[in-house]
């Protein structure tokens, strides 16, 4: 599974930590940014990197990790994007639901919430990334209605 994964400056030392969690663990991790702490700058930037990689990829398994202080603002802006489902979770159960529910295809995890925890960050993503999508005919035809707004 390929995962693409940005953040803003709130989020760069978790991501960082992450980054190399991930590898570990044996996932094809792509940075989409920031390189370089800069309190500066912009989380659309990287919520768009990251956004628009995962719909080019040839793969329908890649994912999408964002981080920034609260993760609202990765989340905004990544389901501005037709065909992202962005959801922001702080807890693993949350995950579970919106990969299993709603097929959401990229994860907000908010770094005030996590601080510095790359533990707890790694529960919640595991479980978002183990968890399959239920695919009911109820849950089709609401991803089906939310690509239609």
């Amino acid at each position: 599974m390929k995962i693409y994964i940005g953040a803003d400056h709130n989020g760069f030392h978790l991501k960082s930590q992450l980054v190399s969690l991930l590898k570990k663990a044996g996932y094809a991790v792509v940075d989409e940014g920031d390189s370089e702490l800069d309190p500066l700058d912009d989380f659309p930037v990287f919520a768009s990197r990251v956004a628009t990689a995962v719909l080019a990829s040839d793969n329908t398994s890649a994912r999408g990790i964002l981080l920034c202080g609260s993760g609202q603002g990765m989340a905004i802006a990544a389901n501005r994007h037709k065909g992202i489902r962005a959801v922001i979770c702080w807890e693993p159960e949350q995950a579970r639901l919106a990969r299993h529910d709603d097929d959401a295809n990229i994860l907000a995890l908010p770094a005030y919430v996590l601080g510095d925890s790359a533990e707890d960050a790694m529960k919640i993503i595991d479980t978002f990334l183990r968890t399959n999508f239920n695919g009911g005919a109820k849950y089709v035809r609401r991803i089906k209605e939310l690509d239609k707004l």
